[in-house]
């Protein structure tokens, strides 16, 4: 490749971070793959350890980090309730000072960095759907905060490092994602509903199953963050990169369940704290700049997800 680059992803063995992983490799790219292994894991990343085009590093990003790379997409925080909320101390240094690492890596090597931000920083929203202009509703001192105000702090950080250092940033505001190496317990509703339904355990739906999601199949994702990443105009972004098609939980439950053939029942619990009602991202300016918009529908990534589900769980 004449426009073979040296690209740094941190998250790397994440769920989304191995699907970019793969992709770059796949363009002839060599990948420094980054990931202290807390949400992501090396199972997902040990078919690619046999390329000689990728390196795998364990590290913290709330460390400085000291290498030569020509791009870098900053994924690194865990992204699943469960997990962000098990350690929230920790959670706000990953998205804060991982941001401050990060950044600080790129304005050394003068490298165009890429943060995944998140649909939370919307919190549980007054507007709908949500477009890059609204500022949000969030509680900054609820168990979703850590999360919630560490990504929105993170991108504080990356619009002022461009206004002082003018440097080369995007941002995407990242939707409901979903699709192959997410993890078994990550808490998140697809995996969880799919998983449920293969073990035939009850179906658990927080709330009523009246609130709303957009789901975007992990491949759609991949597309926009690399041609986010590739735009060339620095005052584009944030930029939401999301599915439009919103559905109900109790939808997804119901889909969910015919889709696998399973006879689980659905049990409803209580709504978490700060849970948002409705999420659905506005994504005309990914169309407009990006010339993105996702192309695989619900029925077509959830049955990919339930094979990858239906093997991982050797069903």
């Amino acid at each position: 490749m004449t426009n073979r680059k040296r690209i740094l992803v941190t998250g790397g063995a994440g769920f989304i971070g191995t699907h970019l992983c793969e992709r770059l490799l796949s363009l002839g790219h060599e990948v420094l793959c980054v990931d202290n292994f807390y949400s992501g894991t090396r199972a997902n990343v040990l078919h690619l350890l046999g390329n000689r085009n990728f390196e795998l590093m364990r590290h913290d990003v709330t460390f400085p980090l000291y290498v030569e790379v020509d791009l870098i997409y900053n994924l690194a925080c865990p992204a699943s309730p469960v997990h962000y909320q098990y350690d929230p101390v920790q959670t706000t240094k990953t998205s804060v000072h991982g941001a401050i690492n990060m950044l600080g890596l790129a304005k050394r090597r003068n490298a165009r960095i890429l943060q995944a931000s998140t649909s939370e920083v919307y919190g549980d929203p007054n507007v709908h759907p949500q477009h890059e202009d609204y500022w949000g509703n969030v509680n900054p001192i609820g168990p979703r905060a850590c999360y919630d105000e560490g990504k929105r702090c993170a991108e504080t950080l990356f619009f002022d490092y461009r206004r002082r250092h003018e440097m080369s940033v995007r941002v995407a505001r990242i939707f409901n994602t979903y699709g192959p190496y997410m993890r078994q317990d990550d808490g998140r509703v697809v995996s969880n509903f799919i998983v449920q339904a293969l073990k035939g355990e009850p179906i658990t739906v927080y709330g009523d199953g009246s609130q709303t999601r957009s789901f975007c199949y992990v491949s759609d994702l991949v597309d926009g963050l690399m041609a986010l990443i590739a735009h060339d105009d620095d005052r584009v972004g944030p930029v939401n990169l999301g599915n439009p098609a919103e559905i109900t939980v109790g939808e997804l439950a119901e889909r969910v369940l015919a889709m696998t053939g399973s006879r689980s029942k659905i049990e409803f619990r209580p709504i978490p704290v700060d849970d948002p009602h409705r999420r659905q991202p506005d994504i005309s300016r990914a169309k407009k700049a990006l010339n993105w918009a996702p192309t695989v529908g619900l029925e077509q990534g959830l049955a990919k997800t339930i094979e990858y589900f239906r093997g991982a769980l050797s069903l």
